[in-house]
């Protein structure tokens, strides 16, 4: 099955409701940066790649929505024919504000300030032109950059291949699949070229807690496609681990410090440590551009703070006492120490350091 996480159908970004999965699949309809920001906002779209994408969009959206806008023309036109110099448009003035609510949207994965960027050096190469071709510009680039997304994918996935033995048996955490990305998919990308390359894989999915992405997108996703997957709960892990029963680990991520510090979803760095003490390798799949340099160490990175409903329960059905003090870090940082590599779409960067990061990026 082809996961179209998101597209450009009718003149509109469509996304999964990734909300809903897998009891119902449903595209939801954007046509603003406003809408594409609550969608990111309320895990719509989830998944760093796929995050970064969809911010493209929103800023092609906006771009579009206001150059169909009579006052936006008319500001054009004025400023055109002998405006104030330094005077802005209607419709420069709209896009900043597209960016800055998009920007907002979420805080960890830097796939979305990476997205914000490219689209803002685009912007300013025709910022000349009529907002209509201004317009038609950023949307070609939102479709280049989800054209590269699965191209980057796949080389990733087979660089990752190649680290697997035939019959491993792999736990992942939360969800890095194609409903993470724009298709194929980072950690279980991999997953995906190893089983192209004719091995016999099996996944072993931690249910990911408390918004369940194991449990509900990533069984979902190897289900759909016929690889065999085991769900277990989060605090299960360690227990397999200890019974041989894992030969190695492999995750995404929503950002990496130069240093080879990881954030990923919370109960990562459990993982880890886990994977370490039973010399269990553990790789991290990543595509260059969540590798942040302009971020030291993990310490630095922000996380994300979510709604303590969300730990209550799930959707309706609450369960946690009343009155009861909770917290909900969206992600965790594991340190580079306890990877084992990097697994991107230019090679693999074993035990990940300031240096190694560093000339791959270059390379």
């Amino acid at each position: 099955m082809k996961i179209e996480t998101l597209r450009w159908f009718n003149d509109r970004l469509e996304m999964i409701d990734q909300r809903i999965l897998p009891a119902a699949f449903e595209y939801l309809s954007y046509y603003s940066a406003a809408s594409v920001a609550e969608g990111i906002r309320s895990m719509v779209v989830r998944g760093a790649p796929a995050i970064g994408v969809a911010a493209a969009y929103g800023v092609a959206l906006e771009a579009l929505r206001l150059s169909e806008e009579p006052s936006t023309l008319r500001s054009f036109d004025k400023l055109r024919t002998g405006g104030a110099q330094g005077e802005r448009t209607e419709f420069d003035k709209g896009m900043e504000e597209g960016f800055t609510v998009l920007a907002a949207s979420r805080p960890t994965a830097v796939n979305l300030f990476w997205a914000l960027q490219r689209m803002r050096k685009v912007w300013v190469s025709v910022a000349t032109q009529t907002p209509q071709q201004v317009a038609q510009r950023l949307l070609a680039e939102a479709h280049e950059i989800l054209a590269e997304d699965i191209r980057i994918n796949k080389a990733m996935g087979a660089n990752g291949a190649a680290l697997l033995k035939d019959g491993a048996r792999v736990l992942t955490h939360c969800n890095a699949g194609a409903l993470a990305t724009a298709g194929w998919g980072t950690a279980l990308g991999v997953f995906r070229s190893a089983v192209e390359a004719g091995k016999k894989i099996s996944v072993i999915a931690d249910e990911t807690r408390p918004f369940l992405q194991g449990a509900r997108l990533t069984a979902w996703e190897m289900v759909q496609e016929n690889i065999p997957v085991t769900l277990i709960t989060d605090n299960m892990a360690g227990h397999l681990m200890a019974h041989g029963e894992v030969d190695a680990v492999v995750v995404g991520t929503d950002r990496v410090a130069a240093n080879g510090d990881v954030a990923n979803k919370i109960g990562t760095y459990m993982v880890a440590v886990l994977a370490k003490r039973h010399n269990i390798p553990f790789y991290v799949a990543c595509p260059l551009s969540t590798i942040d340099l302009n971020i030291a160490t993990g310490a630095d990175i922000p996380i994300e703070e979510r709604s303590v409903d969300e730990v209550k329960g799930f959707r309706d059905n609450h369960w946690a006492a009343q009155g009861v003090k909770i917290r909900n870090p969206a992600f965790d940082v594991t340190p580079a120490e306890l990877v084992t590599g990097l697994i991107t779409e230019k090679g693999v960067i074993l035990q990940p350091d300031v240096q190694g990061i560093r000339k791959l990026m270059a390379g």
